[in-house]
């Protein structure tokens, strides 16, 4: 490892921070947009071969504890992790739905907040694959944010008019544009 400088330090304290942001920002839209559908809703699938909001909350939930448990000092894909069963909605409500989804976060966030700038120079495990931490955090920002992607189409899908924009509404850029910079 080589020594930590203070620019290297600050930069790397600024590279976290981000990274905390981002992931925070991806999960309010996700939660944004579960909150708008009721629980029939949350465990509709828009073709047969698509996943519900429902079972994509259940295998990111299941991934983040995979990956971020012990994020530091063990495998990313934990021996008692059942990635298949992920895929199958058994909820038995709202509420479970609800816990898991949480539990899987709050795993993320008490791991990113133990990291330290020159935890970047480490490596990590998944599936017994060494990678740097700053290339094992952008595969999973990268995981996670494809499915909120899928959480949040299906979502407006399935709101329907009832659907509330998460960013800006359509036709509204330059306005939004004026009153946020001054420009259009």
């Amino acid at each position: 490892m080589q020594p930590q400088t203070a620019d290297t330090d600050a930069a790397g304290r600024i590279w976290l921070d981000e990274t905390i942001t981002t992931w925070r920002r991806n999960k309010e839209h996700a939660d944004a947009a579960i909150a708008q559908l009721d629980e029939a809703q949350l465990r509709r699938s828009l073709d047969p071969e698509v996943n519900s909001v429902a079972v994509v909350m259940k295998h990111v939930a299941g991934n983040l504890r995979s990956r971020w448990v012990d994020f530091l000092t063990s495998d990313g894909e934990k021996p008692d992790r059942r990635r298949d069963s992920e895929f199958v909605d058994d909820y038995p409500d709202r509420d479970a739905m609800i816990a898991d989804w949480e539990d899987g976060w709050r795993v993320l966030f008490d791991e990113l907040a133990k990291l330290r700038p020159d935890d970047a120079l480490r490596q990590v495990e998944i599936r017994g694959a060494k990678l740097p931490v700053p290339a094992a955090i952008l595969r999973s920002i990268c995981h996670c944010s494809y499915h909120i992607g899928q959480v949040v189409q299906t979502a407006r899908v399935v709101a329907g008019d009832r659907w509330s924009t998460l960013t800006i509404p359509r036709g509204q850029s330059e306005e939004y544009n004026r009153a946020r910079w001054g420009r259009g």
